[in-house]
C-alpha cells in the first residue's frame, strides 16, 4: 500500500543453533552426504558457520502452536501438553491451587521450516511412533530433489534434525535443480505476473513436450531462462517419436531374405544402442539429468530416425524382412524405455501399442538396459561410412542431381569402408563402387580422412552453368586470399598481433589457396 512500516518490538522464541550446525557440517563436507553439483557446499558452508539463532515465533492465525505457557504472576513454562504443563506451573510457583485456565498458551505459531525440517522422520511416523517398521526400512532415504534457495531453510535444517533425533543423516545425495526465470533473468512470481500458465503451455506444446523441453535446457543447479521456444524444441521431438513409430509400424513384413545393408545397419545401431545406454546410466549415476536426455535425444533423432530408419527402409510398396523387423521393433522399445524418465505419456502410448500387452503391465514397471556389449570399432567405422554418404549427397545437393539418377563411385586407392558397400549403394542411390588408381576426370571429388572419393559427373550436369558457379567461387577465394596476403604483408600487424591471431591467418592463406588449386583444377577438367 506505500505506507511507511514501523517496527514493533515483540516478545519472539529462539532456538540455539550452534549445536545444531556444528553436527550438519561435516558430513556434507565430507561428502558422506553428497551435494549434486558439488558447488553448492560453498553456499551450506558460509551458511552453517555464520549460523544465528533461530526465531520460530510467528505471528499467524494458522499453525503449530508454540507450547509455552505464561503463569498468573509472570514467567513461563514449556510442555508437550496442556497437562504437563499446568504440573511444570505448579512446581514452578509454589501454588498446588492452579488451574488450567490460569495459564495462557503463547499466541505464535512455529515458524514453517519447523515442522518441515521433520519431513523425512514424520513421513514414516517418526516421531510419534520412533523405531517404527517402515523408518527402520526408509531411513536415510536415497535422494533429496530440491532448489538451491531453500539450501539452509530447509535443507540444512533437515540433516540437523535428522542427526539429533535419529543419529543418522536424513538422506544420502542432494541434487539441486535450477530455478526457472523469465527471459531477463527474474525469478518468477505473481507479483510480477512473468509466469506462464503451465495448462496453457500443455494444451499448446503437449505434457512431454513442456517437460522434455524444460529438462534438455536444465543443467544441474543452473537457472533457466524460459522461452516457449524450449517447449516449442520438445513438442517437435515428441512429433519426431510419433511419426517414426507410424512408419515401422506401416511396414509390410515378408518372410524374406535379409538384405545385406538390413544385417550391418542392426548390428550397428546394436552397439550404438548398448553405447548410450552405457553412457546415460553413468551419467544417471553422477546426476546429469540434462546431459543424460540429450544422449538418448541425439541417439533418437539423428541415429535412430536420420540414419538407422533411412537405411532399413524399404523401398516404396515393397514389403521389409521379417528378422530386421523383429529387431527394429526392439530397438525402438529400448528407445521408450531410455525416454521414458523424461516423457512418460507419449512412451506410455507407444509402449502399450509396440507389442500385445497384458491387462496391468505398464513401461513403469520395466527395467533400464545396462551392461549390454558393443563394438567400438564397427561404431567407428559407421562414421566414416556416414562421412562418405553425406560427400555423395553434398555433391548431388551443389551439382544439382535428382537422387533417382544413379552414380558410381570411385575410391583411389584402398577403400577402408568396403565392407560397407551395400548401406552406400542403398542410401546414394550408386550404380557401383569401385577403386581407381586416379579419378576420373570432371569428377567431383572429397574426402574422408586420407581417403580419396570422387563422383564422374559425365552427361549429369550442365556444363556452361557449372563452369560458371565455379568461377564465381574462384572469384570469391582469390579475392578473400588477397585481403589475408594484404594483412600478413603488414608488418605492423605481424609485430604487434598475438602468435594465434597470425597463425589463425595463416591458416585461411593455406585453406584458401587450397580451394584455389581445386577449383581451376575443376574448371580445365570441365573446359577440356
Amino acid at each position: 500500500t506505500n505506507v511507511a512500516i514501523e517496527p514493533k518490538l515483540s516478545m519472539q522464541w529462539f532456538l540455539k543453533m550452534q549445536h545444531f550446525a556444528d553436527m550438519a557440517l561435516p558430513p556434507v563436507m565430507n561428502d558422506e552426504l553428497k551435494f549434486y553439483p558439488a558447488k553448492y557446499k560453498n553456499t551450506y558452508r558460509n551458511w552453517l558457520e555464520n549460523i544465528k539463532d533461530w526465531c520460530i515465533s510467528r505471528q499467524l492465525w494458522w499453525g503449530h502452536r508454540i507450547p509455552a505457557y505464561y503463569l498468573p504472576k509472570g514467567g513461563f513454562v514449556v510442555a508437550e501438553t496442556p497437562e504437563q504443563a499446568l504440573e511444570l506451573a505448579k512446581e514452578k510457583t509454589g501454588d498446588a491451587n492452579l488451574k488450567m485456565e490460569d495459564l495462557r498458551q503463547e499466541d505464535d505459531c512455529l515458524d514453517t521450516w519447523f515442522s518441515s525440517w521433520l519431513w523425512p522422520i514424520s513421513l514414516f511416523d517418526g516421531i510419534n511412533n520412533p523405531g517404527n517398521e517402515e523408518i527402520k526400512y526408509y531411513y536415510p532415504t536415497a535422494d533429496l530433489v530440491t532448489g538451491p534457495d531453500i539450501i539452509f531453510f530447509w535443507v540444512a535444517r533437515m540433516i540437523m534434525a535428522g542427526y539429533e533425533y535419529m543419529g543418522d543423516m536424513p538422506f544420502r545425495n542432494v541434487y539441486f535443480t535450477g530455478i526457472v526465470r523469465d527471459k531477463i533473468g527474474r525469478k518468477m512470481s505473481k507479483s510480477l505476473g512473468n509466469s506462464p500458465d503451465p495448462l496453457e503451455l500443455i494444451e499448446q506444446f503437449g505434457a512431454d513436450g513442456v517437460r522434455m523441453g524444460m529438462m534438455l535446457a536444465a543443467p544441474a543447479g543452473n537457472d533457466i531462462l524460459f522461452d516457449e521456444a524450449l517447449c516449442e524444441q520438445g513438442r517437435n521431438f515428441n512429433n519426431k517419436i510419433w511419426n517414426a513409430f507410424r512408419l515401422v509400424k506401416g511396414w509390410q513384413v515378408a518372410d524374406i531374405e535379409q538384405p545385406e545393408y538390413a544385417k550391418l545397419a542392426t548390428e550397428w545401431f546394436d552397439s550404438m544402442l548398448a553405447k548410450t545406454a552405457e553412457e546415460v546410466n553413468d551419467l544417471f549415476g553422477k546426476y546429469r539429468l540434462s546431459e543424460a536426455l540429450m544422449a538418448v535425444y541425439k541417439l533418437f533423432w539423428d541415429e535412430f530416425s536420420s540414419w538407422y530408419l533411412e537405411m532399413v527402409k524399404p523401398a516404396y510398396g515393397q514389403p521389409i524382412d521379417k528378422v530386421t523387423y523383429e529387431k527394429t521393433l526392439a530397438f525402438f522399445e529400448t528407445l521408450l524405455k531410455l525416454l521414458h524418465p523424461f516423457m512418460p505419456f507419449i512412451t506410455e502410448e507407444l509402449w502399450q501399442h509396440i507389442y500385445d500387452r497384458q491387462p496391468g503391465e505398464s513401461i513403469m514397471t520395466q527395467t533400464l538396459v545396462k551392461d549390454m556389449p558393443y563394438n567400438e570399432t564397427l561404431i567407428a567405422q559407421f562414421e566414416a561410412v556416414k562421412e562418405v554418404i553425406s560427400g555423395i549427397r553434398t555433391i548431388r545437393l551443389q551439382k544439382n542431381i535428382a537422387q533417382k539418377e544413379a552414380l558410381a563411385l570411385e575410391v583411389t586407392g584402398e577403400n577402408p569402408v568396403a565392407g560397407f558397400g551395400s548401406v552406400i549403394a542403398k542410401l546414394c542411390n550408386l550404380s557401383e563402387i569401385k577403386q581407381v588408381e586416379t579419378k576420373s576426370e570432371g569428377a567431383a571429388a572429397f574426402m574422408v580422412g586420407t581417403t580419396e572419393y570422387a563422383v564422374p559427373l559425365g552427361n549429369l550436369i550442365n556444363v556452361e552453368e557449372e563452369l560458371k558457379k565455379l568461377e564465381a567461387d574462384l572469384k570469391y577465394q582469390e579475392g578473400f586470399l588477397q585481403s589475408v596476403m594484404k594483412k600478413l604483408s603488414n608488418e605492423k600487424f605481424v609485430s604487434k598481433a598475438p602468435a594465434n591471431v597470425i597463425e589463425m591467418e595463416r591458416k585461411k592463406q593455406a585453406d584458401a589457396e587450397t580451394k584455389i588449386a581445386a577449383l581451376k583444377e575443376s574448371i580445365a577438367a570441365l573446359k577440356r
